[in-house]
């Protein structure tokens, strides 16, 4: 019996931010699974995901989205679904569960609202490789 393809999870970032194209840079170098889909923030794939999952351009300077089986996923719940696409051993951070979400989520917004001032920001976008550039959506 043949098996299907597991799903894309799609990834909605920050492209201005340094941040945010560092993590994406890390998870492709640590991926797993080849399951990620990287889509920049505001771009009109990007937004249309947001509006789709309740989100709207405010939200998404606070959070990235993660949608994964259809489902919608921000702040630290975000963070912890993709870490488990992620080789040992950073897949073992996916521990950090454990931790209440309104803890986790407490940590996150302060790096989501000081990522700017502490890793600054670029006017240019993250620009893939050849290799993985069928894995972004960035305009």
């Amino acid at each position: 019996m043949g098996h299907s393809r597991p799903t894309p999870v799609q990834v909605v970032f920050d492209t201005r931010c340094v941040l945010c194209s560092r993590w994406v840079q890390f998870l492709l170098r640590h991926e797993a699974d080849d399951r990620l889909r990287f889509v920049g923030a505001w771009s009109p794939t990007g937004l249309d995901l947001a509006a789709r999952h309740g989100l709207d351009e405010q939200d998404l300077q606070r959070t990235y989205l993660v949608v994964q089986d259809g489902v919608g996923l921000t702040r630290s719940d975000a963070g912890l679904a993709l870490l488990m696409h992620l080789k040992v051993p950073w897949r073992w951070l996916r521990l950090f569960r454990i931790v209440p979400r309104p803890i986790r989520d407490v940590a996150y917004d302060l790096v989501a609202r000081n990522r700017y001032r502490w890793f600054g920001t670029t006017k240019t976008c993250l620009i893939p490789g050849r290799e993985t550039r069928h894995r972004f959506t960035l305009d």
